[in-house]
């Protein structure tokens, strides 16, 4: 096993681990289980505490279910069984909090000087004084995309919200190189491998249409590169309120943030920063992942990229109903993950359901549930939503995913079609990508909402849209 693929799996393993123990967390008002009778001859004259833990919800760290757990049991001698749930009572006190021996929160260094110096700002008298507004940083009229300084399909750079108001900026997309939520690090170089994606064309004062649409989203946008977000390079926790204060700060100029990432922690500080801006309630959610990243726990941490989902219920500043997942697959959420999801409202599209019923009845469903909402709109896209045949470049692939075919239209769909004030795309990690798959098709995603925005623009609101000068024969031979 090469040293990048078992760094992979243990990650992995970590991750599991994390999944089995605290999946069960969120279960109320458990009612203790009968036990079998060959289970309760052997467990007779027990202490009531142990027949307690077998008969509850402990249990589930060790087992889904209680029959599974009972399996076990079946061929062990009474002693063998006490000893088991001897094991299992233990396990479950040393996972937790000890106040002899824990540190109940991680100390910094508030002496240091540089406590904050990852997210100082630098100040605009540093440099030569200039009036604000876009910058174009391009020497010549038509860049291409092998020339000058790498910046989002080779948009001008905005730095401040003053320029943002000044250039009457329809989209900042930024970078946000966050990795450290993940078992697998790399996702921070995401926004740089973006920058680079485009090999075709650059951006000049005609640029080329969407075929499918025949609408160019530079010509009818005003678009630019906000530059990256910082991060506290050694704490997710940390990064999360600088994160939520620059998404906050440009939503509220009324541009739209593009996030390019970075792990799925982000859609925590994303989402939120949004939502301060709008207001709590008026801010739907489209959620496109192969996981739910609605975790209960992974261990002491509350935030990781399993975690955003929860943590935004936690706060209450999503609705359930206006929270839509598309494309879950593989192992997880567990049962008890689906019974979150049901009993907090979330409505969600598995890759089960889509195989059933098919792609393009499960994209209507989806256009119709997001119009069945608020005004606003979110969309979250981890690139692992799509099959690693197309994007294998991420922490966590899950096989059997959405195709890009599928994936285009609902995302241009969904962005022309409703009133967008945020948009992410997260998990795009170069550094375990083969070749040029994984950039290519993530660019891809983003101009497909950036072409959305553009036909709303134009009036061209209407599901499916597709110009007819490219959805009609040509003349015949």
């Amino acid at each position: 096993m090469t040293f990048r693929r078992s760094r992979l799996v243990a990650a992995t393993a970590v991750l599991a681990l994390s999944v089995s123990v605290f999946a069960q967390n969120d279960e109320e008002n458990f009612a203790p289980v009968d036990l079998p009778d060959n289970i309760a001859a052997k467990v007779r004259g027990l202490s009531q505490e142990k027949i307690d833990f077998l008969r509850g919800d402990g249990v589930f760290g060790f087992a889904e279910r209680h029959e599974l757990l009972f399996s076990r049991l079946e061929n062990k001698t009474p002693a063998q069984v006490e000893a088991y749930i001897d094991a299992m009572m233990r396990v479950t006190e040393l996972m937790k909090f000890n106040p002899d021996t824990d540190q109940p929160s991680i100390p910094l260094n508030t002496e240091s000087d540089g406590f904050n110096s990852w997210k100082t700002r630098r100040p605009a008298e540093f440099d030569t004084p200039r009036d604000a507004g876009p910058i174009n940083v391009n020497r010549y009229l038509y860049a291409g995309p092998k020339q000058g300084i790498p910046t989002f399909f080779n948009l001008p750079i905005a730095v401040t919200p003053e320029d943002l108001v000044a250039g009457e900026v329809d989209v900042a997309l930024m970078g946000a190189g966050l990795d450290m939520g993940s078992g697998f690090r790399g996702a921070a170089y995401g926004p740089r491998a973006l920058r680079t994606a485009e090999i075709y064309v650059g951006t000049g004062m005609n640029d080329p249409q969407h075929m499918h649409t025949m609408v160019s989203s530079t010509n009818e946008l005003t678009m630019v590169d906000y530059g990256d977000i910082a991060v506290d390079g050694l704490s997710t926790e940390r990064s999360l309120e600088h994160i939520r204060e620059v998404v906050r700060e440009v939503a509220s100029t009324g541009t739209i943030p593009f996030i390019i990432g970075g792990d799925h922690s982000l859609m925590y500080p994303d989402a939120a920063g949004v939502v301060d801006a709008y207001g709590v309630g008026k801010v739907g959610i489209v959620h496109f992942d192969a996981h739910y990243d609605a975790g209960a726990g992974y261990g002491a941490h509350m935030i990781s990229h399993g975690q955003p989902v929860r943590r935004l219920f936690n706060e209450k500043l999503v609705p359930g109903k206006n929270f839509i997942q598309v494309g879950l697959r593989g192992s997880w959420p567990s049962n008890q993950g689906f019974e979150w999801m049901r009993e907090n409202g979330l409505r969600y599209h598995t890759m089960a359901e889509i195989e059933k019923n098919g792609w393009d009845v499960t994209m209507d469903h989806v256009l119709d549930e997001v119009l069945d909402g608020p005004e606003y709109l979110f969309i979250s896209f981890d690139i692992d939503v799509l099959d690693p045949s197309f994007t294998p470049g991420t922490g966590t692939p899950e096989p059997a995913g959405l195709t890009t075919r599928e994936v285009f239209p609902i995302v241009r769909n969904l962005c022309a079609m409703n009133k967008i004030v945020g948009f992410e795309l997260v998990e795009l990690n170069p550094l375990v990508d083969p070749g040029y798959t994984t950039a290519m098709n993530s660019a891809r995603v983003v101009k497909e909402c950036l072409n959305g925005i553009a036909l709303r623009k134009r009036g061209l609101t209407e599901k499916n849209y597709l110009s007819p000068l490219t959805t009609e024969h040509g003349p015949a031979k």
